[in-house]
């Protein structure tokens, strides 16, 4: 997940996702990299981004980490929706100040114009 980038935002994560085109794109599996990976994912906004993304495989709540040793099934899950999703046409929009950066062939435009002005001094 990515934050918003502009100038005095304080509340710019996690960023809402709107969607016009998922890709899946196949991703050989890593359990060690996924093990590792789990305790640093913000799993309210990893959630609600793959269900955004039109996966609703991924539980609410946060599993215990010890699914990860057991269960091959939700490590699949997790994968899947972690890596193998893809947001190829669409925005990202900040939580606070409701700028819309545009996600176009895979690749968020984050930059804000040079007479665009700063949140702080004027709203975007």
């Amino acid at each position: 997940m990515l934050s918003s980038n502009i100038k005095g935002v304080t509340n710019g994560f996690p960023l809402k996702i709107q969607v016009e085109k998922v890709v899946e794109k196949q991703v050989e599996i890593n359990h060690d990299f996924l093990r590792n990976i789990f305790p640093k994912i913000d799993w309210k906004a990893f959630s609600d981004a793959s269900r955004i993304m039109g996966y609703d495989e991924m539980p609410e709540e946060p599993p215990d980490p010890s699914v990860l040793e057991s269960n091959v099934e939700f490590l699949g899950k997790f994968h899947h929706a972690l890596l193998e999703l893809h947001l190829e046409e669409g925005a990202l929009l900040c939580p606070e100040t409701g700028r819309k950066f545009p996600v176009n062939k895979g690749i968020p435009n984050m930059l804000l114009l040079e007479d665009e002005p700063l949140y702080g001094d004027e709203l975007c």
